[in-house]
């Protein structure tokens, strides 16, 4: 038994630092988490921490904004794509690296998510900046409308994976920290007393899209110590979330990143935009309501 966050203790099914197959898409299982992993593995003896390696993908997301507003058709859109594709490995070897060095907590996973918010906060902002030239206050308009919806659709697609982990093998995340008090959830030092706030929206937002997995949460805990309950539970999750898994991957971070490619490939933002104010938002919706329909199912069979 591996022991984790907010002292909750993780089974052997998933070993530290692996991923659950059934999560990846084809560019998270076979490019991106192996160039992750091996990144981390370079960097683990020199000593350089996991935030730090958050922060460097913050600023790989403001060189990508960079490239793609300020320099000329083609050379800004493969260079920024180049730069927006490399994020993706950047931000899988930071936590990666907090688990090889034995010091995965709460507080880094807000670090992380701080520094992804931060990092695509000007992205937007430069996108509009440049979007602006053509459409005036219609630009900011629609940026304020994607970011948005960025916010929403990252929420759902990272903290139903992060359920699953917790449904189906018993690894915990932000909301058992928030539970045993963590920290995180504590003013104590400047960084939790400034961002410790996203945290606790962040879970609020989530509960608010998925009212049920808090019944789901307490079935797990009421199987504590009774392992041929808890194994009932794991197995009716993972065959119940076949689908679900492919819907919240729909709206997670690698489709974002190659629309607003393809977006830019085409000489402006305004596509990416209206992609994930509409569609993105379309399938949104039509995963929260999945999921929540497998919720109660599942909330009625665990009892």
């Amino acid at each position: 038994m591996a022991s984790t966050a907010a002292g909750v203790n993780v089974p052997a099914q998933v070993p530290r630092g692996s991923r659950a197959p059934e999560l990846e898409d084809r560019l998270n299982r076979f490019v991106y988490h192996p160039l992750a992993a091996r990144l981390a593995r370079l960097l683990k003896p020199t000593g350089i921490s996991a935030n730090a390696v958050s922060i460097f993908g913050m600023l790989l997301v403001w060189g990508a904004a960079s490239a793609y507003t300020r320099l000329g058709w083609p050379e800004g859109a493969l260079l920024g794509f180049s730069l927006h594709l490399l994020w993706h490995v950047v931000d899988g070897a930071d936590g990666d690296l907090a688990r090889l060095n034995g010091k995965a907590s709460p507080t880094g996973e807000l670090v992380d998510g701080v520094c992804d918010y931060a990092g695509h906060f000007v992205l937007y902002v430069a996108l509009a900046g440049m979007l602006d030239d053509r459409l005036g206050g219609w630009a900011w308009a629609l940026a304020v409308a994607a970011g948005a919806s960025h916010i929403a659709q990252t929420n759902h697609a990272e903290t139903q994976r992060r359920s699953y982990l917790w449904w189906a093998y018993g690894i915990p995340w932000l909301k058992h920290a928030q539970a045993a008090n963590d920290e995180v959830f504590r003013a104590g030092n400047w960084f939790t007393l400034t961002f410790g706030w996203m945290a606790r929206e962040y879970l609020r937002l989530a509960g608010a899209m998925s009212p049920h997995s808090a019944r789901l949460d307490a079935a797990v805990e009421a199987a504590a110590g009774d392992p041929r309950r808890t194994a009932r539970i794991r197995r009716l999750v993972r065959r119940a979330s076949r689908r679900s898994l492919l819907l919240q991957k729909a709206v997670g971070p690698n489709p974002r990143t190659i629309l607003l490619g393809a977006s830019m490939a085409l000489g402006s933002p305004l596509w990416f935009f209206l992609a994930e104010a509409v569609a993105l938002n379309l399938l949104l919706a039509l995963s929260v309501r999945h999921h929540n329909r497998v919720g109660r199912r599942l909330a009625r069979r665990i009892g």
